[in-house]
C-alpha cells in the first residue's frame, strides 16, 4: 500500500502520453493484415498454394464425397487389389521386397492356399481374364482339389461260402474274419461365383464336383466280394461319380439386412437335420432356400430325384437312370428358439418310393432291390417323417436333440405278403459340458423295432439315407463297419457302413428302407480333450441293444435272442499340423465287445473275443 503514491503519477503521465505509430518502413514489424514479416516464414504457412493435382485414372471408381461419410471412415472400394497391384510382375524386380518386407505378407504364389488367393476366391478375375460369357464385375472362380486316403484293417463276422472256401476244409458256418480295405479318392471342384459374397448372397454361382475313387479289398472268405464263387476273395474297383452339379440363383433380396431368397437345381448336397439321422446326401433336385428376421429364420422347400449309386465306391452314378425314388421337404429354423442359445427346426419329409416292379442288382451279382427277405417280392412305400430337432446350449451345456415320427404305408409286408401300415419312431440326443480344453459328452438314442412282424403294422424305424455325426461318427465299429445277417437272409446286412440304425437293408445306398426291423437303442459317454490347436485327442464308449428282437427271431427260427448288441469302445486322434482344414491325418481304433445277443447271432465257437475296427485317414485339401 504505500508504493501506491508513488505509481500513481507514473499511470496518469503514460495515460496521457500520445498514442505510438508504426512506421511501414520499420521490416521488424508484423503486417497487421497477413501477420506475416518481409523475408520470414512462420511454421506451415504459405500464401501460395500449389496447383492442384488432377488424377487421370480411366475406369477408376470416382469415390463418394466426404460428407456422405464419417471424417475418419473413408471407403476404399476393390480393396483386394490394393497391395497386390505392387507386387512385382513375375521375373520382374524383386528387390521391392528388400525395402517393403510387409509385401510378402500379400506376394505369394497361385498355389498357396493359405494367402489370399485368386483360384480359391478372394480375389474377382480380372477383365480380360475371364470366360466371355460371365457379363458384368465381381466375378470369383473358387477351385478345390482334395486327396482322401483310408487305410483300414478290420474284423467282423463273415460267414463261409456256401459252394466252396477260401480255404479246404473249412466246414464252419464262419470262417476268419479279417480283412483290409484301401481307398484313394480324389475330388476336385469349381465354382463360378458372383457377388460381393462376404456380407450378402452370391448372386448366381455355378459348381461342379468331381471325383474318382480306387480301391482295394482283401478278405478270407469268397462270395463276400462278388457273388460268383469262381471270383477271387480280393477285388480292386474304380469309379468315377459326379457329386456336385448345380447352378444357384438369387431370387431377391427382402430386407437392407439381406436376408434373401434363392433357387439352387442340381445334384447338391443336402442334410435334413444337425446330425445327418434322417437324409444326408448328394442327390438331384431343386432347393428353393432363404432367410428372414435378420438372419433368425431360415427354411428349405426342396424336390430330391435320388440317384443310383456306385457299389463299391458310394459316388453317384449319372450313366443309370434315376431311381424311383422321391423325397419331397420342408424345414424351418428359428434361433434363439424355446430359450436363448438354441436353435429349433422343424421338418416334414415325404418319401415316395415305386421300386415294386423292377429287380436291381448291384455291381457285384448281389440282388439290392427286392432284398432278399421273406417272401422275396418288391414293394412301394409312402411314408411321412415329422421331426423336430434342437442345437445350441443351455446355460453350460451344449444340447443336439433330434425326434421323428414315421407315418405311412406299405403295399407288401414280406412277412405275411399283405400291405400294412407304418407307425415308428425315434429319438437321439447327445449333451456335452466344455470345461477349459476338455468336452465331456453323453449321448443317447432310440429307434422303435418291430414287435410284431406278422401283423398289419410295422413298427421299425428306418431313415432314407442317414450319415449321422454322433457317438462318435465312424470312429465307433458300428457306425463304420456292416455286419452281415447271416442264416436269416441273403445279401442282408444288420446295420450299414457309416449308419447306425440296425435295419436289415440290402444297402444303404442301393436298398430300400426297411420298417421290418428289430430298432435300435445306444447310451455311450465320450470326451474330446483339444491338447494343442493342432491336435485332439477323443474317446467313446457305447453300449448298444436291439429294441425288439422278434424280427431276427422270425427270420433265424429261434426261439429266443438277447437284445445286447455289446460294448463299442473307440479312440482316435485327429492332428492338423497347419491349424487349418488343409492338412487333417487321423487315427482310430476301435473294439466290439459282443454280448449276449450278438453271440446268438454270430457264435464263433469262442475263437474270437472281440472285433475291431483301424481307421488312418489322411486328407489333403486345396
Amino acid at each position: 500500500m504505500a508504493l501506491a503514491p508513488l505509481l500513481l503519477p507514473l499511470l496518469l503521465a503514460q495515460a496521457a502520453a500520445p498514442p505510438t505509430t508504426v512506421d511501414p518502413e520499420d521490416l521488424s514489424v508484423p503486417d497487421p493484415e497477413t501477420g506475416k514479416i518481409e523475408g520470414r516464414r512462420r511454421p506451415g504457412y504459405q500464401t501460395d498454394l500449389p496447383d492442384a493435382v488432377r488424377q487421370d485414372n480411366p475406369g477408376a471408381v470416382r469415390a463418394p464425397p466426404p460428407e456422405a461419410f464419417p471424417t475418419d471412415q473413408i471407403p476404399v472400394p476393390d480393396r483386394w487389389r490394393i497391395m497386390t497391384s505392387l507386387c512385382p510382375a513375375k521375373g520382374g524386380d524383386q528387390s521391392i521386397f528388400a525395402v517393403f518386407g510387409a509385401m510378402r505378407e500379400v506376394c505369394h504364389s497361385p498355389l498357396d492356399p493359405y494367402h489370399q488367393n485368386t483360384l480359391k476366391g478372394d480375389r474377382p478375375l480380372r477383365e480380360g481374364h475371364r470366360p466371355g460369357f460371365l457379363k458384368g464385375e465381381d466375378w470369383f472362380l473358387s477351385l478345390n482339389l482334395t486327396s482322401d486316403t483310408v487305410i483300414e484293417p478290420r474284423s467282423f463276422p463273415i460267414p463261409v461260402g456256401v459252394q466252396t472256401t477260401e480255404r479246404t476244409n473249412s466246414v464252419d458256418v464262419f470262417g476268419k474274419n479279417s480283412s483290409l480295405v484301401l481307398s484313394q479318392t480324389f475330388i476336385a471342384g469349381a465354382a463360378l461365383i458372383k457377388g460381393s459374397t462376404t456380407f450378402k448372397p452370391p448372386e448366381i454361382e455355378y459348381r461342379l464336383t468331381l471325383a474318382f475313387n480306387t480301391n482295394y479289398v482283401d478278405v478270407p472268405e469268397k462270395r463276400v466280394l462278388s457273388v460268383l464263387p469262381s471270383k477271387p476273395s480280393r477285388r480292386f474297383d474304380q469309379f468315377v461319380g459326379v457329386q456336385e452339379a448345380f447352378i444357384d440363383y438369387h431370387l431377391r433380396n427382402t430386407s437392407d439386412r439381406y436376408d434373401f431368397d434363392s433357387v439352387r437345381v442340381g445334384i447338391q448336397p443336402f442334410q435334413a437335420d444337425f446330425r445327418g439321422f434322417l437324409f444326408n446326401d448328394d442327390q438331384l433336385g431343386v432347393r428353393l432356400f432363404g432367410n428372414r428376421d435378420n438372419n433368425r429364420f431360415q427354411y428349405n422347400l426342396a424336390a430330391f430325384w435320388r440317384l443310383e449309386k456306385d457299389t463299391n465306391s458310394g459316388l453317384n452314378s449319372v450313366v443309370h437312370s434315376p431311381r424311383k425314388d422321391f423325397v419331397l421337404l420342408a424345414n424351418l429354423y428359428r434361433q434363439d428358439f424355446v430359450i436363448p442359445g438354441l436353435t429349433s427346426q422343424v421338418t416334414v419329409v415325404y418319401n415316395r418310393n415305386r421300386e415294386r416292379g423292377g429287380i436291381e442288382v448291384d455291381t457285384n451279382g448281389f440282388p439290392v432291390r427286392p432284398a432278399l427277405l421273406g417272401d422275396l417280392r418288391g414293394r412301394n412305400y409312402d411314408v411321412v417323417y415329422l421331426g423336430y430337432n434342437a442345437d445350441g446350449r443351455i446355460g453350460r451345456i451344449n444340447l443336439t436333440a433330434s425326434t421323428y415320427a414315421a407315418l405311412g404305408h406299405v403295399s407288401n409286408n414280406f412277412m405275411t405278403s399283405r400291405p400294412a401300415k407304418i407307425r415308428a419312431g425315434f429319438a437321439a440326443a447327445e449333451l456335452s459340458y466344455d470345461r477349459s480344453w476338455m468336452r465331456f459328452r453323453l449321448s443317447g438314442l432310440y429307434a422303435s423295432g418291430d414287435k410284431h412282424p406278422y401283423d398289419n403294422t410295422q413298427t421299425g424305424f428306418d431313415a432314407i439315407s442317414e450319415n449321422p455325426v454322433f457317438a462318435g461318427a465312424d470312429t465307433s465299429y458300428w457306425i463304420r463297419q456292416t455286419i452281415p445277417f447271416a442264416g436269416g437272409g441273403r445279401a442282408i446286412s444288420v446295420n450299414g457302413r457309416n449308419g447306425i440304425l440296425n435295419s436289415l437293408r440290402s444297402s444303404k445306398e442301393q436298398g430300400q428302407s426297411n420298417f421290418n426291423n428289430p430298432g435300435t437303442v445306444l447310451a455311450g459317454v465320450g470326451a474330446d480333450f483339444d491338447l494343442t490347436p493342432e491336435l485332439r485327442v477323443s474317446g467313446n464308449a457305447n453300449h448298444l441293444w436291439f429294441d425288439s428282437t422278434a424280427m431276427i427271431q422270425a427270420l433265424r427260427n429261434e426261439g429266443s435272442i438277447p437284445k445286447s448288441i455289446g460294448w463299442d469302445l473307440s479312440a482316435s486322434s485327429i492332428w492338423r499340423p497347419k491349424a487349418t482344414q488343409n492338412l487333417i491325418f487321423r487315427l482310430s481304433a476301435a473294439a466290439l465287445l459282443p454280448g449276449a445277443g450278438f453271440k446268438d447271432l454270430f457264435a464263433d465257437y469262442g475263437r474270437h473275443k472281440a472285433f475291431y475296427s483301424v481307421l488312418a485317414n489322411a486328407v489333403v485339401n486345396f
